[in-house]
């Protein structure tokens, strides 16, 4: 199974740093973040790796990634996109 999740990177005058939202996994509001665009990807590349393997070790199924649509109809586009 090869799923695609989204990643939303937003820059943080507050924390000055980019923090990443990970729309599929609500279970927190912010994930990881990083000083440079470049490296909040890639901490979110290795977050998504280890949700993964937690979701697998404790036998729970991953969600389904969501669609744009989807975020923009539930209002999480526009909440993530004001905050």
């Amino acid at each position: 199974m090869n799923l695609h999740y989204m990643v939303v990177i937003q820059w943080s005058d507050e924390d000055n740093c980019y923090l990443v939202h990970l729309p599929d996994f609500p279970s927190q509001q912010f994930h990881t973040h990083g000083d440079t665009y470049e490296e909040a990807l890639k901490n979110a590349q290795e977050v998504l790796e280890l949700l993964v393997e937690e979701y697998q070790e404790e036998g729970k199924p991953l969600p389904e990634p969501k669609t744009i649509e989807q975020l923009t109809l539930s209002g999480e586009a526009s909440r993530q996109a004001i905050a």
